[in-house]
């Protein structure tokens, strides 16, 4: 299983959202670093749910439940169903995680404007060290 993690601005879709509508196309990503991440994603695998604006930071889990696909509206983009799974319960802030100081080579904190990309194994640890309790 591979993790990864998806930004969401929670005004326009936020884990209320993706809650609520238990799944969805997790589309619009252009960045072709992030659409590469959304190719590499396979059904199974765990993405963590970060909001963006406000309060920065992880807020749930979703599960890739299908395979990648073309964007029908962006050629050049790719889109993924994902299922929601859980809350964070307190969310990860990223003031937390760059506090942490174990993360400072993941793009997460060198490119703040990435949407989509892969979690490296030592954070899906700490991960689950800060929520015993979630299904990481």
């Amino acid at each position: 299983m591979s993790y990864f993690l998806a930004k969401t601005d929670p005004d326009t879709y936020s884990l209320d959202d993706l809650e609520r509508e238990k799944k969805t196309a997790w589309d619009g990503v252009t960045n072709p670093q992030a659409v590469r991440a959304i190719r590499d994603m396979r059904p199974g695998d765990r993405v963590f749910v970060y909001h963006s604006g406000g309060v920065s930071g992880v807020v749930g889990l979703a599960a890739v439940v299908s395979e990648p696909r073309p964007d029908p509206k962006n050629a050049k983009s790719a889109v993924v169903d994902l299922a929601f799974i859980g809350r964070l319960d307190p969310p990860t802030t990223l003031s937390e995680i760059k506090q942490s100081g174990k993360f400072d080579d993941w793009a997460l904190v060198r490119q703040g404007r990435l949407s989509t990309m892969a979690a490296p194994a030592k954070f899906v640890e700490w991960m689950k060290t800060r929520h015993p309790k979630a299904k990481i």
